[in-house]
């Protein structure tokens, strides 16, 4: 079954409502199995670049859906939502052949 990857780039408008954010996002990160791969700054190859980009790895594609889904989330969201400009998309992960 295939992982499934929340992957996030963030402007951080107002640091205090970030903040929160970060505070209670955790509770439904933990809850739905979610770990950090990427966390911090990057140098833009391509395209434009944000301050923070975030990609989380949950143990299945479902699971990275339903935390997104999940009351805990939505109530983090608000503070998301109200201090900072965010692209998030989720994505199953690939499990075929490499190169």
């Amino acid at each position: 079954m295939p992982k499934g990857y929340w992957i996030a780039r963030v402007t951080v408008n107002d640091q205090a409502g970030y903040d929160e954010y970060r505070k209670r996002n955790a509770v439904a990160f933990a809850k739905y199995g979610g770990k950090f791969i990427v966390r911090g700054g990057a140098k833009s190859m391509f395209g434009t670049s944000r301050q923070h980009n975030v990609v989380l790895e949950f143990p299945t594609h479902a699971a990275a859906l339903a935390c997104f889904d999940s009351p805990e989330y939505q109530d983090a969201t608000q503070f998301l939502k109200k201090s900072c400009e965010v692209d998030l998309i989720i994505a199953e992960g690939y499990e075929g052949a490499q190169p």
